[in-house]
């Protein structure tokens, strides 16, 4: 009876802040770190109990966090309420084990399938929840900070100290003091792959393929319309979860994976923040489901021999709400500075888009071609690389290398504009250095800071097979941590076992670390 469902992280390539307007797109890779959901009945059989009071009992569990805790779900209004959890202590502090993207997932999840059912999958439904639902999470480790503890150990900063980690090893936190003195609220320490829409999205497809709405089996049109169905609800989730109406590419990249997107309508989800207001939920869930959801998404990944890689500097996070809200203010006190910085900015975010777009056409049209001066450019510095073309072919293959560098090296000049004149380190000094450095070394064809910037990450994009492995050298000796995280362009899935039997240590194993 147990269904395990996951879904991918994401790193957003082009389009940090601007994707948050329509009709501004940016280019999101999925990954292969993953989040995972597994839920079964709580209970062999029905529950005399839960059917005279109409409840259902439900159990979250994250052995990452040592957390449990259990809920009553009212079949009569569909509220989850917590009964009790175990919590985690810190000195002088107690943290509060609630999961609130896992609960309105529940919700939701159960919301959709009342009001899709006819009454006798309604009944099977209910039974279904008067067993109770058990439901654990797990994440890859690729989604939280493990440096401290691989600093502590006296070992390098390489991919192979990560890969030597054990499977969804325990989770650490930052405890903090603030100006005050006084202990700050603990808070993961995040690698910043959106670890909460990969988590909502798994949970919302684990418990829609439990209660029979969903397949997700099959590559036809039905499996479109699950994918539809699991991106509504877990849009709709994730939303009230964080009390905001975001730009929802995160969730996107975790249900459908790599792709150009362009967000939503927030007006799409103004019935499920009625719901927060106090409006039942079923009366709401009709209107999300029958919703004009008008966001625009089109596969897109990565060109051939090429690969995404992820570093952690450890100097500090940032906090992605201040930040937007600071280049916001920005926006309102200088209009026309900041829409000429965005126009300048979706035009580079748009030819870096065609460069690559180009270049997977190139491969499929002219493979030697492109293997060849892909191979070539892989051991020589940009400098270099059109002098690698022989022939009409590969000199395309070259011009468009540089083409998707020009475009990178123009949006990073301007995110950091955007940044100075919001008083937002977007591409902080440090990255900065660290970014001309990487983009200088032989094989690296991109690099940057995604999403919002910061101090949280920096990603490159390297050709051939042996530049990753001399990045993540380089990164090493400028105390910048290289992640195992990769591009996959798969979304959600369902899974055939718990992951914890296959002893996945991260997104990728230490073998195939290049």
């Amino acid at each position: 009876m147990a269904v395990v469902a996951s879904a991918p992280g994401k790193v957003l390539l082009t389009g940090g802040y601007l994707i948050l307007e329509r009709p501004n797109a940016g280019i999101v890779l999925s990954t292969n770190a993953r989040f995972y959901a597994i839920v079964k009945p709580l209970f062999d059989q029905l529950s005399p109990e839960s059917w005279a009071w109409a409840w259902s009992d439900v159990k979250l569990t994250s052995p990452q966090l040592n957390r449990e805790s259990m809920y009553k779900l009212s079949l009569k209004n569909l509220n989850l309420q917590r009964v009790s959890s175990r919590q985690v202590f810190f000195p002088g502090f107690l943290y509060d084990s609630g999961n609130p993207f896992v609960e309105h997932a529940v919700e939701y999840a159960v919301a959709a399938a009342n009001a899709t059912f006819d009454r006798n999958k309604k009944d099977d439904l209910n039974k279904l929840l008067l067993q109770g639902l058990d439901i654990t999470i797990l994440g890859c480790n690729d989604y939280y900070s493990y440096r401290s503890q691989i600093e502590s150990r006296g070992l390098p900063l390489t991919p192979e100290s990560l890969a030597a980690l054990t499977p969804f090893k325990s989770i650490t936190f930052n405890v903090e003091d603030d100006a005050s003195g006084q202990q700050c609220k603990p808070e993961v320490a995040k690698t910043g792959l959106g670890s909460s829409a990969a988590m909502t999205t798994a949970v919302v497809a684990a418990l829609l393929k439990y209660f029979g709405l969903v397949d997700l089996s099959s590559s036809n049109d039905k499996e479109t319309k699950d994918l539809d169905l699991v991106h509504i609800i877990a849009q709709s989730a994730h939303c009230i979860a964080q009390g905001k109406v975001g730009s929802g590419f995160d969730v996107s990249s975790a249900v459908y994976g790599s792709q150009r997107y362009v967000r939503f309508s927030s007006s799409v989800l103004s019935s499920a923040q009625d719901a927060v207001k106090g409006l039942p939920l079923q009366e709401v869930i009709v209107d999300i489901l029958r919703g004009n959801w008008d966001h625009e998404r089109t596969k897109f990944s990565l060109p051939p021999l090429m690969t995404l890689l992820l570093g952690e500097p450890g100097v500090g996070g940032s906090s992605t709400p201040s930040m937007v809200g600071a280049v916001r203010k920005w926006q309102k006190a200088d209009p026309q500075k900041s829409q000429e910085t965005w126009r300048i900015l979706s035009a580079a975010n748009s030819a870096l888009e065609r460069q690559l777009k180009a270049l997977s056409q190139l491969a499929q049209e002219h493979w030697i071609a492109y293997k060849s001066v892909i191979d070539s450019c892989s051991t020589t510095k940009n400098d270099k690389w059109l002098e690698q073309a022989a022939d009409p072919n590969e000199e395309a293959v070259a011009k468009a290398l540089l083409g998707a560098r020009e475009a990178m090296l123009e949006i990073r000049k301007y995110m950091r504009q955007m940044g100075e004149a919001a008083g937002v380190p977007i591409e902080p000094e440090s990255q900065t250095k660290l970014l001309d450095v990487t983009m200088n070394m032989e094989g690296v064809l991109l690099a940057g800071v995604p999403g919002a910037g910061g101090f949280d990450a920096v990603f490159a994009v390297t050709l051939g097979s042996s530049s990753s492995s001399n990045l993540a050298a380089t990164w090493s000796s400028h105390n910048v941590l290289a992640l195992l995280v990769r591009e996959d362009p798969c979304g959600v899935r369902l899974e055939g076992r718990d992951p914890r039997s296959r002893g996945i240590t991260s997104g990728v194993s230490a073998m195939s670390i290049q």
